[in-house]
């Protein structure tokens, strides 16, 4: 399984020719460097929750019409998604199967914000591999302590290192991808991606640091 970063939390997973496409946000599109064109050929999309970083409803309606690939969201997402004309197929909790990939929906709380309402947030297990608990922290997900991969939130206006690296040391994965980076400046995105590489060294964790986009990890 191969697992692609365009900018933030925009993730690519492909299997057995099979494209699956994780939260194509604004941040992703923000520069001009990813294009809905580089998505024409997915099979599949996922949107985790309403925040736009997440959820560009005008890029994602160019995606889905170049590619013509069913949108998978939960009610709040596919309610927003629909007011704007895109259909979507209901995953909120349990487990689905989209082409080769077993996916395990799990309701998740997304981490505090100020003067903001909370969405409703789906987070996954995919092919029992990998962890996304997208923007959330909760004590819940160390129930999957030990998973081979987990995507990382590294920063974020909801929280600090110390939060964030102390939820790492809880899930105790082999691997972690750190994703939610897209509006920080490439140089200070290296100095945090060390910080956190030399942190969970010293547990045995490996900190993979991804700096491009389209820059992949194979799980």
């Amino acid at each position: 399984m191969k697992i692609s970063k365009y900018i933030h939390s925009c993730l690519l997973f492909e299997l057995d020719g099979h494209k699956l496409l994780f939260d194509p946000g604004n941040f992703t599109f923000a520069e001009g460097i990813v294009t809905p064109e580089m998505f024409a050929d997915v099979n599949s999309i996922i949107i985790t929750h309403t925040h736009p970083d997440h959820l560009d409803i005008e890029k994602l309606k160019k995606i889905v019409a170049l590619s013509n690939a069913p949108v998978y969201a939960n009610m709040e997402v596919g309610t927003t998604i629909q007011k704007s004309g895109l259909n979507y197929n209901l995953i909120e909790e349990g487990i689905y199967k989209i082409g080769p990939f077993k996916l395990k929906a799990i309701p998740v709380v997304h981490e505090p914000l100020l003067d903001s309402p909370i969405p409703q947030m789906t987070g996954f297990i995919i092919n029992d591999k990998v962890l996304h608990p997208v923007d959330s922290m909760e004590n819940k997900l160390t129930e999957y302590e030990g998973i081979e991969l987990l995507l990382l939130v590294t920063m974020a206006p909801f929280a600090n290192e110390l939060r964030i690296a102390g939820f790492g040391d809880k899930v105790k994965p082999k691997r972690i991808l750190p994703v939610h980076d897209g509006f920080a400046k490439p140089f200070f995105v290296k100095s945090r991606f060390q910080n956190y590489a030399k942190h969970f060294a010293k547990s045995g964790i490996e900190f993979i640091e991804i700096y491009e986009p389209g820059d992949s990890v194979t799980v």
